[in-house]
């Protein structure tokens, strides 16, 4: 095995490009578990964080610029990240133990492909968009569009995510993301739920994503519990549709962590507590 620790992102293509076995190191906290458990056999380990804007946080455009390498404990550690986007914030910092915090980060959690990533529905519900890198250039993904299922991803060989984008966050908007797990802690979502929404001044809504992790092949974009909560205040009646709406979405598998009933009746539940959560921040209140 080689390692590598190219200076740009062109060096970096070049090398993963090359090699069938190459594969990328950010926060390594996914990477170097499967290397001790020999799931992997890398021929050459490229370390991007040298890179120029691996590690930075920068304002663009209204929202915020994530590199590839920025840990969730850095992430938790910016004021204006946190104050626009607390649920993507949160769900990085759900993500292991605290040591593994200062390590892991949003784009080896994306690109790990697991359907019960904490970051991954946050970051759908935020509207985020991942900035590929490859051969062919540079193009720009929706977050929902790089996982194809379990384990596996859309990026082409040679390719790997630069950083992620979190839009403007708007005015009177919030975001949040709960999960459900067995534990208190350290353990992976049985179901998780991130929403996002903006309301107008009468206190309705007027846009909302939302996304259910951990009951389907891949996270889980329900239109149709936006749908439910679009143009109507947040009270009993459309909480119960919004909960409805992602019970019915839900997909899940049934095994020893959680019946098929069980996951979707906490996949509704979840919503309509993350969606208190983010109206309470959208009207800037404590939550």
């Amino acid at each position: 095995m080689r390692y590598e620790a190219p200076q740009d992102v062109e060096a970096a293509v070049r090398i993963l490009a090359a090699e069938q076995g190459a594969y990328v190191l950010a926060g390594g906290t996914d990477l170097l578990v499967k290397l001790r458990s020999e799931m992997v056999e890398p021929e050459v380990v490229v370390d991007i964080k040298r890179i120029a804007g691996m590690k930075a946080i920068t304002a663009e455009d209204g929202g915020w610029r994530i590199g590839a390498a920025v840990s969730g404990a850095e992430m938790g550690e910016h004021a204006g990240l946190v104050a626009d986007w607390p649920g993507v914030v949160e769900a990085a910092g759900l993500i292991g133990s605290t040591q593994v915090q200062g390590r892991a980060t949003l784009t080896g959690n994306l690109c790990n492909a697991s359907p019960a990533a904490d970051s991954v529905p946050a970051m759908v519900a935020a509207g985020a968009v991942a900035r590929v890198v490859g051969p062919q250039g540079t193009r720009d993904v929706d977050v929902i569009d790089i996982p194809k299922g379990p384990g596996k991803t859309t990026l082409a060989a040679g390719e790997f995510i630069a950083s992620v984008f979190l839009p403007a966050r708007g005015a009177r908007s919030g975001d949040a993301y709960l999960r459900f797990i067995p534990r208190t802690e350290m353990d992976i979502a049985v179901v998780g739920c991130g929403i996002s929404l903006s309301l107008d001044a009468e206190g309705r809504v007027t846009a909302a994503r939302v996304a259910l992790g951990a009951v389907g092949p891949k996270v889980i974009l329900v239109e149709a519990a936006a749908a439910a909560i679009k143009r109507r205040v947040l009270d009993e009646a459309t909480l119960s549709d919004l909960a409805e709406a992602c019970s019915a979405a839900a997909t899940p598998i049934e095994d020893k962590r959680g019946t098929v009933d069980f996951r979707r009746h906490v996949a509704g539940v979840l919503a309509r507590r993350a969606a208190v959560i983010a109206e309470a921040r959208a009207k800037g209140e404590k939550a």
